[in-house]
């Protein structure tokens, strides 16, 4: 009986490895048959594919995006000069028009200036020219006078030659 039961475990162990065996091969039998490894053999390969074309692409997005930054940073780097050049001439712009408004202001106070000096000038002489005929009125007048109240021809000779001497030394004194 105890050999019995030795038997009749080893069968058991026997039958539940032959099944476990056979129903490996039956699963790998199977799998062969519907072709399971090749569909995830091709499944593995165009998701690899995937991937790769996917990293293909995103490399030449990359290539593209550094391109493009160049580019931008070129035309950054272009303006800035530009802008640099812009202010540049704008301050040479400016100063020249400083220089050429403090010309202008100098030449016009010139101007102002001697226009100045020559109405001092003409208002002078139109002076000079009141007090000349101012005095030779009164020159006139005081020989009318004299005339006037002389009684006698002989004085009043004397006095007009007086009076017109002292007149004309007066006018030289005035013209000189």
């Amino acid at each position: 009986m105890i050999y019995q039961k030795k038997k009749e475990t080893n069968i058991m162990v026997i039958d539940s490895t032959f099944w476990v065996a056979v129903s490996f091969f039956i699963f790998v039998g199977i799998l062969a048959y519907f072709k399971i490894p090749q569909k995830v053999n091709e499944m593995l390969n165009k998701l690899i594919l995937d991937i790769k074309n996917e990293i293909d692409e995103s490399e030449k997005l990359r290539t593209d995006a550094k391109i493009l930054l160049d580019n931008a940073q070129k035309k950054l780097d272009t303006a800035q000069s530009v802008s640099k050049e812009i202010m540049e001439q704008a301050k040479k712009d400016s100063d020249n028009i400083i220089i050429e408004l403090n010309d202008k202001f100098h030449k016009s106070s010139e101007i102002k200036k001697n226009l100045a000096e020559n109405k001092i000038s003409q208002m002078k002489e139109s002076a000079i020219k009141e007090i000349k005929d101012t005095s030779i009125k009164i020159a006139v007048n005081s020989v009318k006078k004299i005339i006037a109240t002389s009684v006698d021809k002989s004085k009043l000779d004397a006095v007009f030659q007086k009076n017109l001497d002292e007149t004309k030394e007066e006018l030289k004194k005035i013209n000189s």
